[in-house]
């Protein structure tokens, strides 16, 4: 009888059975390879990486467009006559995804730096190319709906890119650890060269990235201006109905020093508030007038649209998710809320002392008022007491009608030289925020133009607004921005500067070092002698330390080169495999 010999002994690896089962349905060490991955699975890894940085362009996009979620949903209520919550599932979907794909990536970087292959499951690639398709899609149909809303990317990297660089930096030099692994090795490749240029190439304009900032927040804290006034916008509608006036009440009361409000014009010359061409979305005409709900607004007569409710439509569909807050008596008001004149709006304006911009909405050709709705305004101003100055219109009319509004401030809703304006009798600008450049800012401040910004309801937005100079801003979230009693943050270029050229030189330092390392290891494991590796000293480890290795290769060797009475046996108490031969033992 010969004493076994032990074929082979692997001590346990948890941690890349991990990572292989769960990218790539491999949990045996039989089914691994660290062979070069397989171009197709190249490829695969080239999606996934697309599909990420994709995804990140989507979560971001739907990050700084917070500010604008209602008018998202207003669009879609326009084009499909029922008011829904569109941002729920998108957010939903877009966060399950991001979070789906980014943890494959972190598996793919993983198999790299363990030297694994890589082999994505099956299942896992139905899931990449149903999450890229699924965003490219929204992609587009955002772009088709709500176009204009790109903007805003632009717009935020004005407040978040110091911050992003960081991030980056961060990113790129981690990085390096993959990249100097790959391409330090012997076998050198035309691959690995490219490799390594692009590298360097992103590498570099990251470093470099800062000098195309136009960031208005870095600047002396001496030459910031005063915070800007808040303007109500329809009141304070994510607290109460919008144009109603317990929504003005509410604006008053968190620190407006406007209010702004949609004036339409009835059948019998009386205005009222409404934003919409309809009364279906803000009024229960479904139960008063179901026939006429799709009429437009202006061609109901006051005492109808007195008698509609305003207010409940805001409890049953809670559009901002603030229902809840709201105490039993707040709710018992909203309730029974009715449609709100232009006259008991500037009547509460002028006892607060506080003023009023106007989106004025001229009545259709056949409306009875359509040649007198600028002396139904002006009567209205005048009849609720208010100083003609302090009332401020935009009319939705050509600028041949601009001027018969007499006696009220004018104001323009789109972007035009000061020249232009002194031209037309304007004296203010009321601008979306996507068309006021900063640039475009220093110029009407120069020349003491008074610019209001729309809509701004985050505080990333606001502080932005103030560090340009920005007087005013309108508002849907007074109660949000009133908790801003300075900017975000604001940085002296030369504390910029320092930061910017610091981290930098660490990064530099960091990913020299890890080239430099991985270069030494990589030798280091070149001049080992293979032949030193005794498999056998694993044997003195304790069991419980170490697993039998079935590999596939073992059977195939044994079943090729044994005859057919020799016989493979395993022994798991003593952690060997062995053979034997009819009564001999190997």
């Amino acid at each position: 009888m010969v004493k076994h010999q032990p074929l082979q002994v692997y001590e346990k690896q948890v941690f890349v059975s991990f990572v292989t089962g769960i990218y790539g349905c491999r949990w045996k060490r039989y089914q691994r390879s660290q062979d070069d991955s397989s171009r197709w699975e190249c490829i695969w890894f080239v999606i996934l990486c697309s599909s990420f940085l994709l995804l990140l362009f989507w979560a971001y996009f739907w990050l700084v467009a917070q500010n604008d979620f209602n008018e998202f949903n207003w669009l879609v209520y326009n084009r499909s006559g029922e008011w829904r919550d569109e941002t729920i599932p998108i957010l939903t979907s877009t966060t399950v995804g991001f979070s789906y794909i980014t943890f494959l990536l972190i598996l793919a970087l993983f198999h790299i730096s363990l030297g694994q292959q890589l082999n994505l499951y099956w299942v896992h690639k139905i899931g990449v190319l149903a999450t890229l398709l699924t965003t490219i899609s929204g992609i587009v149909s955002v772009d088709d709906i709500w176009g204009d809303e790109w903007d805003i990317l632009l717009l935020s990297l004005q407040s978040t890119a110091p911050f992003l660089h960081i991030g980056a930096l961060v990113t790129v030099t981690a990085i390096s650890w993959l990249v100097a692994g790959y391409v330090v090795r012997r076998e050198r490749s035309n691959f690995q060269v490219m490799m390594l240029l692009i590298y360097m190439v992103i590498l570099l304009a990251v470093y470099l990235a800062p000098l195309t900032f136009t960031c208005p927040c870095i600047m002396d804290r001496h030459s910031l201006r005063p915070r800007p006034d808040i303007i109500g916008r329809r009141g304070a509608p994510m607290m109460a109905p919008e144009n109603t006036m317990v929504s003005f009440n509410r604006a008053l009361q968190y620190g407006a020093s406007s209010l702004e409000a949609d004036v339409t014009i009835s059948v019998d010359g009386v205005p009222f508030l409404m934003r919409d061409r309809t009364l279906k979305r803000t009024t229960d005409i479904r139960k008063v007038f179901p026939v006429r709900q799709y009429d437009d607004a202006s061609f109901f007569n006051w005492t109808e649209i007195r008698s509609l409710n305003a207010g409940q439509w805001f409890l049953e569909s809670d559009p901002y998710w603030t229902v809840e807050t709201l105490t039993a008596r707040d709710r018992s008001r909203i309730g029974n809320q009715t449609v709100c004149s232009l006259v008991e709006m500037l009547r509460l304006a002028a006892r607060a002392n506080s003023s009023a911009l106007l989106n004025v909405r001229r009545p259709p050709p056949e409306h009875p008022h359509y040649r007198s709705w600028f002396m139904d305004t002006l009567w209205a101003v005048q009849k609720a007491g208010i100083a003609q100055k302090r009332v401020r219109t935009v009319t939705w009319t050509p600028d041949t009608d601009r001027g018969r509004v007499r006696g009220l401030p004018q104001t323009a809703n789109e972007k035009l030289s000061v020249e232009e304006m002194r031209q037309r009798g304007i004296t203010s600008l009321t601008l979306h925020y996507s068309k006021a450049s900063h640039k475009d800012l220093q110029e009407y401040l120069a020349n003491n133009v008074s610019v209001t910004v729309y809509p701004v309801n985050e505080p990333w937005l606001y502080s932005i607004l103030w560090c340009s100079g920005v007087p005013s801003v309108s508002s849907d979230a007074p109660q949000v921005l009133r908790k801003v009693p300075y900017p975000i943050w604001l940085m002296s270029q030369n504390a910029f500067d320092f930061i910017w050229i610091t981290s930098d030189l660490v990064s530099l330092a960091v990913v020299i070092g890890i080239f430099s390392f991985q270069k030494w290891r990589m030798r280091g494991m070149q001049n080992y002698n293979p032949e030193q590796i005794m498999l056998s000293a694993v044997a003195r480890r304790s069991s419980r330390e170490v697993n039998i290795m079935k590999e596939k290769l073992i059977f195939s060797e044994l079943n090729n080169g044994l005859s057919s009475t020799e016989e493979l046996c395993l022994y798991p108490e003593n952690g060997y495999a062995t053979y034997t031969h009819g009564d001999l033992s190997h």
